[in-house]
């Protein structure tokens, strides 16, 4: 029998978005997107974050102005109440999403217990 794990995948997205956690992160991204200071904060936030990721994944060498300078961007982001308020909704939902990673990997988890 042939089964199609994606059909399933998809109800758990659309079940996903059902929920409070999804909720959540969706009015306070909107809350941010409605504050131009805050947006604006969040997305140089959010451009140095990627920038240094890039680097780490490149192997490059961080500066440390470029780390000082992420460093203080990121304290003066989370010091903004909205900003703050998307990434603890952030948080909830990654709890969330966590949770269900552990559910479906536990059938592989299973397999390797006894070796």
């Amino acid at each position: 029998m042939m089964i199609n794990i994606y059909d399933d995948i998809n109800k758990l997205e659309a079940t996903l978005r059902k929920t409070d956690e999804f909720a959540n992160v969706k009015a306070a991204v909107e809350s941010v997107k409605a504050d131009p200071e805050a947006l604006a904060l969040f997305q140089s936030f959010r451009k140095i974050q990627l920038t240094l990721q890039e680097k780490q994944m490149k192997g490059e060498e961080i500066a440390g102005e470029e780390l000082e300078y992420a460093q203080k961007t990121a304290q003066l982001a989370q010091s903004n109440e909205k900003i703050a308020q998307m990434l603890q909704a952030e948080m909830g939902l990654s709890q969330l999403i966590d949770e269900v990673n552990r559910v479906l990997i536990k059938p592989v988890q299973e397999l390797y217990e006894g070796i």
